[in-house]
């Protein structure tokens, strides 16, 4: 395991919730947190971007609260994800807003930049770049990251198509820093399981659209509930990147999961206004192929309390059995 930042000691469970686009609110982002894992948010879920001052200052308060009436527990920190692709024009803006409430931790993707790492580090804050192959792994070290999110096959949204046990032990061959793993892990084991192959996280992102804290429409959370691998659809066509989704809302949009075309990376547009992207994300729902676990819409209290469950009935059926331990 690795030596980790302050930041991210003591969870309650070693879990990050993952930035959902469009469906993370503080909302969700204060019950994750409370709940004992890091919550975190794109900050372009704020919109007109002025909104996002008001969202990081109602997090930082409530959490300030609530560790005070609870200092004997306190919440997890919470994580701010950027968009560092060029076609992002608000990136600046958000950035300032970062660094003027010093988010614990800020999640970068789409690209590895010097001077958003260092404008970071200013406050002491921590930077976790997600990546989906290790060459994009050492760029974003070379250029300042201080840990790593590890993007593998079956992760809802921007997935990669490589297995989890080649990723993580390409990375750990020559990194020793925070190591999350991102693909279908929805499950206490699966955690206990990213952590035995040498993660130090589990990045879960699908499980939490269906909370009722998640800004999701209801049809969104059901179809999570009643869908299950099978229903998981990779596709370039949404964004020009390619990305999972869920079988159901792609027919819904009238096209056929089977037979799609091929997408135009040019196509790919993260900027303040409401484009391609956000169409996709709203007509279009992403999805990892975890969900087969997921099958009730409940609180994410809940969520992270049955995570915590199943990881300690994982841990009770994997320690205690001699036939384990190597001579």
């Amino acid at each position: 395991m690795s030596k980790l930042p302050r930041a991210l000691q003591n969870l309650a469970i070693p879990v990050i919730g993952s930035p959902l686009f469009i469906i993370s609110n503080p909302k969700l982002v204060i019950e994750q947190c409370k709940a004992g894992i890091v919550g975190s948010m794109p900050a372009l879920n704020a919109r007109p971007a002025a909104q996002l001052d008001e969202w990081l200052h109602e997090i930082t308060e409530t959490l300030a609260a609530y560790n005070r009436a609870h200092p004997d527990k306190p919440a997890a920190p919470f994580a701010i994800n950027q968009i560092v692709h060029k076609s992002n024009d608000r990136l600046q803006h958000d950035m300032e807003m970062v660094v003027k409430y010093k988010v614990p931790i800020i999640i970068t993707s789409l690209g590895a930049r010097t001077d958003v790492n260092d404008a970071i580090h200013s406050y002491g804050g921590i930077v976790l770049h997600d990546i989906i192959n290790n060459a994009f792994a050492h760029k974003a070290i070379e250029k300042g990251a201080d840990g790593l999110i590890a993007v593998a096959a079956g992760a809802g949204g921007h997935a990669g198509v490589k297995s989890p046990f080649a990723l993580i032990q390409e990375i750990r061959q020559w990194f020793d820093g925070p190591l999350a793993l991102s693909g279908s892990i929805s499950t206490g084991g699966a955690v206990l399981a990213a952590q035995a192959m040498g993660a130090d996280f589990a990045y879960i992102g699908s499980a939490f659209i269906a909370t009722h804290e998640a800004r999701a429409s209801d049809a969104y959370k059901q179809a999570i509930v009643e869908c299950n691998s099978d229903d998981i659809v990779y596709s370039s066509l949404f964004t020009g990147v390619h990305g999972n989704y869920l079988k159901p809302s792609i027919v819904a949009a009238g096209m056929d999961p089977d037979n799609l075309p091929e997408g135009d990376v040019k196509t790919m547009n993260f900027g303040g206004g409401e484009g391609s992207k956000s169409k996709a994300w709203k007509d279009i729902w992403g999805c990892g192929q975890g969900i087969g676990a997921v099958t009730a819409v409940v609180s994410a209290a809940e969520l992270v309390a049955r995570l915590k469950r199943e990881y300690r009935e994982a841990q009770q059926r994997l320690l205690p059995q001699p036939e384990l331990v190597v001579a």
